[in-house]
């Protein structure tokens, strides 16, 4: 046998670019080579706009053309800009600088030679760095990554809402005990990632543009009659981010710790939801919706998997490990500069793209599932010792109201179920023989495990 195999035609290693592509295909905009290099070729146009238009060093604001040419430019960032990029960097051997060459070759061709110089003018290459890594996170982030999972809290919400009646055993411990709803058990869930949505929609993304070691000595060494710091400030918050007045040469990215950090949170409460939801179907409180033409096991016809809540779970640890592993490198850098994050920054995209599948696995999962209300009937019925805890808390409050002289209620209903199981007959009986107030005997009488809910249901007002 040879064990030399003819090569096959190049591809991905990495599951994202190819299996799951159609998943995760619109972080691509943003999170990679390209969607960095065309958020640098905006930041050095915008930077070389506001020069001209503040007539600085001589120049003269652009004509209005001029500057919706060099706009579209950057706009249109595509195939053609993308293959002279890869022709310029391997001659100059930075990306960069092959930016800066790309523009300058912008302005050739637009008649603008005469202000080449100010192309990247008093620039280190992390002022365009940070900036374009601001820019390209936040757009995943606001325009990708938090409305899908968006989407996926407002499918459970309504799922939430629709089963907010649905009594349900409840298991602590993976035992039975005091029930509850299957609505506000979903409830839980959605509350949880409202809160950390909400934390990230108040996210920080932070720039400096400060130069080489933060100081802005080559700008005031250019013109010592500029306020570059609040030139600097002006023109990242017309960026669309946050000014950072005091760095090193790079901005200290605490801002992408805090985002990564809110994330994986995000992350680890769905990998709980995914969890918990393959243990209800599991349970079956869920049934799964058969689709069509698919096949749930290469040998065993019957069978639907949770391969949506596996896959989730599965995708949600490699996201969390990524975010991890990037909040807690990126906040350190060797005294002024060291390069340790570039190359950690260029898997910021497969940290959230791993995300962003499992967050389609879930939205998709948790609409081919149908709740089985026999089946948590079935389950309640079968439980009724859980009634134990009721009963002996009415117990208590009779004899501090003075109708019952019961010594320690607790160990009496320990007595009668810890270890066995106890039926509607059995309990009856048990609290037909109660020293206690009838309109308390009466109330306990009533009492099923089905009922045995509190407010549940209404607790699903305190959703956003």
């Amino acid at each position: 046998m040879n064990d030399q195999l003819p090569a096959l035609p190049p591809q991905p290693i990495s599951p994202l670019d190819g299996r799951y592509r159609a998943a995760v295909s619109a972080l691509g905009d943003h999170l990679s080579e390209a969607g960095l290099n065309r958020a640098r070729v905006h930041v050095e146009v915008e930077w070389l706009i506001y020069l001209t238009s503040h007539s600085m060093f001589g120049s003269s604001p652009l004509e209005s053309a001029h500057v919706q040419q060099l706009r579209a430019f950057a706009a249109n960032f595509g195939d053609l800009e993308i293959n002279a990029l890869a022709e310029i960097e391997a001659t100059t051997r930075h990306d960069v600088k092959a930016v800066e060459y790309l523009i300058r070759g912008e302005l050739d061709r637009l008649g603008l030679g005469a202000i080449a110089e100010l192309t990247h003018f008093a620039c280190t290459s992390e002022d365009i760095n940070n900036l374009s890594y601001a820019i390209t996170v936040k757009a995943a982030v606001e325009q990708i990554w938090l409305p899908k999972l968006r989407a996926v809290v407002q499918k459970l919400a309504a799922l939430a809402v629709e089963h907010k009646d649905a009594a349900m055993l409840s298991r602590t411990h993976g035992q039975p005990a005091t029930p509850t709803t299957m609505g506000k058990e979903l409830g839980v869930f959605v509350y949880r990632l409202q809160r950390v949505i909400a934390q990230l929609e108040a996210s920080e993304y932070l720039g400096k543009f400060s130069g080489a070691t933060g100081t802005f000595a080559a700008h005031l060494a250019a013109d010592p009659t500029a306020d570059w710091p609040a030139i600097s400030r002006e023109f990242v918050e017309g960026l669309g981010l946050t000014w950072n007045p005091l760095t090193t040469q790079i901005e200290s990215h605490d801002w992408q710790a805090e985002v990564y950090g809110k994330a994986a949170h995000a992350n680890r409460i769905l990998h709980n939801l995914a969890t918990d939801i393959w243990t209800y179907i599991s349970l079956g409180y869920f049934r799964q919706i058969p689709v069509p033409g698919a096949t749930g096991s290469s040998t065993m016809p019957h069978k639907i998997n949770p391969i949506r809540f596996e896959n989730a779970e599965a995708n949600l640890e490699l996201s969390s490990a990524l975010l991890d592993s990037l909040s807690a490198t990126l906040v350190t850098s060797r005294l002024q500069r060291d390069l340790t994050d570039s190359t950690t920054q260029r898997n910021i995209g497969v940290a959230f793209g791993h995300s962003l599948l499992a967050l389609d696995n879930l939205e998709r999962g948790l609409g081919e599932i149908a709740l089985d209300a026999d089946a948590l009937a079935a389950d309640l019925d079968s439980n009724w010792e859980v009634l134990a805890e009721a009963i002996q808390t009415v117990i208590r409050a009779e004899v501090v109201a003075g109708r019952s002289t019961i010594a320690d209620p607790y160990a009496v209903l320990k007595e009668l179920t810890r270890g066995h199981r106890v039926g509607a007959a059995e309990l009856a009986e048990f609290v037909q023989g109660l020293e206690i107030g009838d309109e308390a005997k009466a109330r306990l009488a009533a009492l099923t495990p089905a009922a045995y809910i509190g407010v549940a249901p209404e607790l699903l007002r305190y959703l956003g």
